[in-house]
């Protein structure tokens, strides 16, 4: 990597529900105005659910401001129209009574090691009755062409596979054959709330299952800079009082594990990685249901503000006047690393 004259910079959008689409927004926004980097420049793309149906419409040639001119209800002329209220209510349709994936489930009974816990869970749970269509539409209508993935910049969508509980990087070269919006309709596939995906006769459910952001997978890549965006997870938290909220937080606090883990491996490697997560003033607004859309407009609000201060916080851009937020490193990451909670 030393030596070169203009870095190779990735981005990688996390899971993290309708909300946390607006909580990227925000963020991207915000990074965009800190940095003055288009994000549609970044030589690599990595989406994980929310994640995936954002980077599917960056790699489409969709800018930030469109996206943010969606959020304010304000589009431009000639701009794609990003309908966000036809994805569905803030509660799973009630799912159908058999166990998701008996195949799976044998799998995590006789290889135990082969999946871990959520995946196994993922295998009990009764397969979801919920529709995605309105996400393949809302990825066809930025582009003509989205059965053509977009070179030469990688474009990558995580889903896992629903029978063997591995882990399915759509777009890369050894990727099933899939158009971009069955690959992040297969993304988003909650388990028990949507319906496997079945592509080719392989069924497929949201990425988020095996990990809140993959970020792991550009080990490889050969990338100097790297932004991260993980919504489903946290640094600094808050002090929720519903029992829903609760749990969130705590399923939030095993994803940060996770991607704490899978970040250091990405680290080790050279690679400067800037990591921006939901901060206490976020979670507050988000509650404890991601998929409350009622709540979009204040989370994107929130994020604008939050985000460049975290931004500003770990280095990024230029200094911001915003409110101070926490940054919290973990396992001695290097000079140039920076995780920080937004918010």
């Amino acid at each position: 990597m030393a030596g070169r004259g203009v870095p190779r910079r990735g981005l990688v959008l996390g899971a993290g529900g309708v909300l946390g689409s607006a909580w990227m927004i925000g963020a991207l926004s915000a990074y965009e105005e800190a940095t003055g980097v288009d994000v549609r420049d970044m030589d690599m793309t990595v989406g994980t659910s929310a994640g995936s149906v954002l980077s599917a419409l960056i790699g489409l040639g969709t800018s930030v401001e469109t996206m943010v001119n969606s959020e304010y209800g304000e589009p431009l002329f000639g701009d794609p129209i990003l309908d966000y209220t036809r994805l569905g209510s803030a509660l799973p349709p009630r799912p159908r009574m058999r166990i998701g994936s008996r195949r799976l489930l044998a799998t995590s009974a006789l290889h135990p090691r082969r999946v871990t816990p959520l995946v196994a869970l993922v295998s009990l749970l009764p397969q979801g009755r919920g529709t995605l269509a309105a996400v393949g539409d809302l990825v066809s209508s930025v582009g003509s062409n989205v059965t053509t993935w977009p070179t030469p910049t990688p474009l990558w969508i995580i889903a896992m596979d629903y029978d063997t509980g591995t882990r399915v990087v759509f777009g890369s070269p050894d990727a099933p054959q899939a158009s971009i919006a069955e690959a992040v309709t297969a993304s988003c596939a909650i388990p028990s709330w949507y319906a496997p995906v079945v592509i080719d006769g392989r069924s497929y459910v949201d990425g988020g299952t095996r990990s809140p952001t993959s970020v792991d997978l550009l080990v490889d890549a050969d990338l100097d800079e790297v932004l991260v965006l993980a919504p489903a997870c946290s640094l600094v938290f808050d002090q929720p009082r519903g029992a829903l909220a609760r749990l969130e937080r705590q399923m939030r606090r095993l994803a940060t594990r996770v991607l704490i883990r899978e970040t250091e491996l990405l680290r080790a490697t050279g690679t400067k990685v800037t990591v921006i997560c939901p901060g206490p003033e976020d979670l507050e607004i988000i509650g404890g249901n991601v998929m409350d859309l009622n709540r979009r407009q204040e989370v994107f609000q929130t994020s604008l503000r939050t985000s460049a201060a975290a931004l500003a916080e770990a280095g990024i851009g230029t200094p911001s006047t915003a409110a101070p937020t926490a940054s919290v490193p973990t396992a001695s990451p290097g000079a140039d690393d920076h995780l920080a909670a937004a918010g």
